[in-house]
């Protein structure tokens, strides 16, 4: 969704720097996440997960911004937010599992 939406934005410059901003934060999460799975130890996949974490929040900052200056449509803006938020509460739930297991 990410992608399509980046690619979707109009070719501004300020359309292309928070693009570029909110695609990388958006393609992150799902390399942090497979880089757990190969996690060296509990504390290791952990934060690795965090940090998905923290780059799904960050998806979620940049796509206001495009959003609130209708750089991008709300629709856009809010199917990627639900997407992001969804994903932020599997991986929640991933971590206090991990977390209650050590």
């Amino acid at each position: 969704m990410v992608i399509e939406a980046f690619v979707a934005l109009p070719r501004s410059e300020v359309a292309m720097v928070l693009g570029k901003q909110m695609l990388r934060a958006g393609t992150s999460p799902g390399s942090q996440y497979r880089e757990s799975c190969r996690a060296k130890s509990t504390n290791d996949k952990i934060s690795k997960i965090e940090g998905a974490l923290q780059e799904l929040d960050e998806t979620d900052y940049w796509v206001e911004l495009l959003q609130h200056h209708q750089i991008m449509p709300s629709e856009t803006a809010r199917s990627i937010q639900d997407e992001a938020h969804q994903l932020i509460a599997i991986l929640v739930s991933i971590v206090v599992k991990l977390k209650g297991a050590r």
